[in-house]
């Protein structure tokens, strides 16, 4: 008898449901809070030890609109990335990227690729000032909205608005448009992740609420408050010069924290040619008056000139047994006479912590180094308002990656990239690997060179890559790092999906759902691109938009790519022509875990089982 046909198994058209893999991870903590597939709430409690407060009272965080935007969360995104070689700069070998479009529906995206893999988070989101914050009309659609502000779309009305202070949600609305983009750029984060978002004195308060929330208050690092003014601004209305900025710091967890300040070891020297190697001069001065330490108080005696020290107002730093070991130990340092004050040797080999505590007050950097570093950049003209300074950048990296490992660090309010400017820079003064992910919004500019914010980021990295690679020669060898350097980027946009979207069917007309499922007979739209539907199938799959893509050596009449995500391993064929050649499959090195995507119309039902016995078989 012959052998019934496997049932074809279709691509999934729409990118990652975030609330879907929550409750698939909950599930798997907490199965017996589900009954029929459904979330008990009360055998949640009851499981985790709590009851309902009798009170009916508690603490919470909430504005008009919350409901909407955590329905925003729960949309299935039908997006994609669209390749745009040609704005890229070595796109065969590099890891970093730059992705144009509205920042929810591309962290959507990411979603499956990026889960739990990136090490810093960094953005600027608009300040609500009323003036330069916008935000779509309708939070219901972001995708139309982006379609709408990129011309692939037609609508009535104005896109985008400002947010007036005059506007009854003033606050709300931008905290409906934060509140998406950071609960899903948290489940990006590593473990040990971190995330710093840059915010001024207009809605830090509402900022600090809302990440207490998403990531919760125990995973709050704390605060640095910016002088960003050098000068004071003398036409401030009310007399103040507003000169600070903050940066809002919170890790993904417990075990994530920032590197911190290194020590200065210019201090230690070795004078003397001292066998225990660089020391310095430390003080011995105490801390507590004769009253609360008189252990403390006593009269200090060179042993070798019987010279005698009073003690100091507050006592020595250490009762008499510990002084007399460091004196027998040749640590102190004696003065000539007894109106000094002795002090002690603090050897370098006994520094325990590389690094010490980061001041949380930064005083060195200001917001004018970084307009005038983008205009030098730009041949003296300016393309964007208050960019932040680079090396400020550099700093926040410093703090939140190492040089051990390609970390990633993503910036989805990239704005003219600065973000990834500092990387480039800090893994060329550091030998690291970090890579970059960028995403912004091709927002209009009234500049006729530039027409948008995406067009000014995506240029300024591709000159400083030019400026890097100009003075790469004979400054760096490359062969003593881990990694080639890289120096280069892949641009993707946001677009609509290749795959149409089933529009569901109501009603009983039997002839008319049978036309339409005729219509979805082949998932693709009609002006569909074969590098569009591979990166499609690479997303939705789960590899990342950095992934290798090579074609194989003699698959027959066939082109068969493979798609593959190194840092994960993961990776699938696809082959998007007409016909499937009933031997191609003879071609292939094949395995269970194999995925083989092909059109649904291009295989016929016998290659199709061929397939299904040697691999896992999608079709589109």
């Amino acid at each position: 008898m012959p052998h019934e046909s496997p049932a074809r198994e279709h691509v999934t058209p729409a990118a990652a449901d975030v609330q879907a893999e929550r409750r698939r991870q909950l599930r798997a903590l907490v199965p017996e809070a589900f009954v029929e597939g459904a979330l008990d709430f009360a055998k949640l409690r009851a499981a985790l030890g709590e009851t309902d407060s009798a009170a009916g009272e508690r603490y919470t965080f909430t504005w008009a609109g919350k409901g909407a935007a955590q329905r925003l969360i729960q949309q299935l995104s039908h997006a994609t990335l669209h390749p745009a070689p040609d704005e890229s700069i070595n796109w065969a070998t590099t890891q970093n990227l730059f992705l144009e479009g509205d920042n929810l529906e591309v962290l959507k995206l990411l979603y499956r690729a990026y889960y739990g893999r990136v090490k810093l988070i960094y953005i600027d989101p608009p300040y609500n000032t009323g003036n330069d914050f916008v935000y779509p009309d309708d939070y219901s659609d972001s995708l139309v909205a982006y379609l709408t502000l990129t011309g692939q779309q037609n609508a009535t009305g104005d896109l985008l608005t400002s947010n007036p202070e005059t506007s009854g949600r003033y606050h709300s609305r931008w905290l409906s448009m934060l509140y998406p983009r950071l609960f899903v750029a948290r489940q990006l984060l590593r473990d040990d992740g971190l995330l710093f978002v840059s915010i001024d004195d207009s809605e830090v308060h509402n900022l600090r609420l809302l990440l207490n929330e998403v990531f919760g208050e125990e995973n709050f690092l704390g605060v640095l408050i910016w002088k960003r003014r050098q000068n004071v601004d003398s036409r401030a209305k009310s007399g103040l010069s507003v000169d600070h900025e903050y940066l809002l710091m919170y890790a993904r967890n417990s075990t994530g924290r920032i590197r911190g300040q290194e020590k200065d070891l210019t201090k230690y020297s070795n004078p003397d040619h001292d066998p225990r190697g660089d020391w310095l001069s430390a003080d011995l001065t105490g801390l507590a008056t004769k009253e609360q330490r008189p252990n403390l108080h006593y009269d200090l005696v060179n042993p070798a000139t019987g010279m005698v020290y009073m003690p100091p107002e507050n006592g020595w730093r250490y009762g008499k047994p510990t002084m007399a070991r460091l004196i027998a130990d040749a640590r102190i340092i004696w003065p000539k006479t007894n109106e000094g004050r002795p002090r002690v040797r603090r050897y370098l080999h006994e520094m325990g912590a590389e690094f010490t505590g980061l001041s949380s007050i930064i005083t060195t950097l200001y917001n004018s180094q970084g307009t005038r570093e983008l205009k030098e950049l730009f041949d003296g003209k300016e393309v964007l308002d208050f960019p932040k300074p680079v090396d400020y950048l550099k700093l926040l990296i410093e703090q939140g990656t190492s040089t051990d490992e390609p970390e990633i660090v993503l910036d989805f309010f990239a704005g003219s990239c600065t973000t990834a400017q500092a990387v480039l820079e800090l893994n060329r003064q550091d030998g690291g690997n970090r890579r970059y992910v960028m995403v912004q919004l091709p927002f209009p500019t009234k500049i006729t060179a530039y027409k948008t914010i995406a067009d000014i980021g995506k240029e300024r990295i591709r000159r400083v890559i030019a400026k890097l690679a100009e003075k790469r020669n004979g400054q760096l060898d490359l062969n003593e790092r881990a990694q080639p350097e890289d120096l280069g980027f892949r641009v993707f946009k946001l677009a609509a999906s290749n795959l149409k979207q089933w529009p569901g069917h109501t009603g009983d007309d039997a002839d008319e759902y049978v036309q339409l499922s005729a219509t979805f007979a082949n998932l693709l739209v009609e002006l569909w691109t074969a590098d569009g539907v591979l990166w499609e199938m690479a997303i939705n799959e789960g590899l990342s938009p950095a992934a290798q893509v090579v074609t194989l050596p003699n698959p027959g009449p066939n082109t068969v790519q493979r798609v593959t995500d190194a840092d994960t391993g993961r990776f699938f064929l696809i082959c998007l022509d007409e016909t499937i050649d009933p031997g191609l499959q003879d071609t292939l090195t094949l395995s269970r875990e194999t995925l083989f995507i092909c059109r649904d119309t291009a295989i016929d039902d016998t290659t199709h089982a061929n397939f299904a016995l040697a691999c896992h078989v999608k079709t589109l």
